[in-house]
């Protein structure tokens, strides 16, 4: 028996990052360029629109965002419209009253402490009601250009079925991805997951006749 014989290595780790290469490289070939879906028309609003969007679609967003930026895009404009106004503009999406005391009382906030600009901080933003770690690593990324990984639940999915990092909580699938996501993917890829799970690799059954890594996938329960 020949020296080492008995002592294995962990299998596979060249060849697994190789795989989760292969995956981002397929991404960005099929969207270099991707975005959120929510519209907004600054930092405000897209902070406002990523708040609603808990717990709701963000075209169910969308529509109701329409008609309220056009008279609140700024936090002391939200604020001025006051919590029973804003409740009219967004009563058509999920949990209303309690983001609408949310959104106000956050855009009196930034007027207070921020001098009503969104800080580039997470710390700063997750001070804010109705702001948590996903929401300000949403508003990092898109307004501010930090790569930052804000995991849904459409991430969660993709990233435990894939996989890419499994795990039981969003915290510990986006410390998961923070390690293993190569860093010139890091700034889309929240993108490309949001995006590959909401059309492609679906909760109640995901499309893996259309999934550009089905072969590089290892989801058990692949329909094809």
């Amino acid at each position: 028996m020949g020296e080492g014989a008995g002592k294995r290595r962990p299998p596979g780790k060249a060849a697994e990052a190789a795989r989760i290469n292969a995956i981002f490289e397929r991404f960005e070939a099929a969207e270099p360029n991707p975005r959120g879906e929510l519209v907004h028309t600054n930092v405000f609003t897209l902070l406002v629109a990523v708040v609603l969007s808990a717990q709701a679609t963000d075209a169910g967003v969308n529509k109701a965002t329409a008609a309220l930026f056009r008279v609140a895009d700024t936090p002391a404009k939200m604020a001025a419209l006051g919590e029973e106004r804003l409740r009219d503009y967004i009563k058509t999406i999920g949990l209303f009253r309690a983001k609408a005391k949310n959104v106000v009382a956050l855009s009196k906030l930034l007027i207070e402490r921020h001098g009503g600009e969104v800080p580039r901080d997470r710390a700063a933003l997750m001070a804010l009601p109705g702001v948590g770690r996903k929401t300000a690593n949403v508003v990092l990324n898109i307004a501010f250009g930090e790569p930052t990984i804000a995991v849904d639940t459409h991430i969660f999915r993709v990233s435990n079925r894939l996989p890419l990092a499994a795990g039981k909580s969003v915290e510990a699938v986006e410390a998961g991805l923070e390690k293993i996501v190569p860093d010139r993917f890091k700034l889309h890829a929240h993108h490309w997951l949001i995006l590959h799970g909401r059309y492609v690799c679906k909760a109640r059954r995901p499309l893996c006749e259309a999934c550009i890594v089905s072969d590089l996938c290892r989801y058990p329960g692949k329909t094809v």
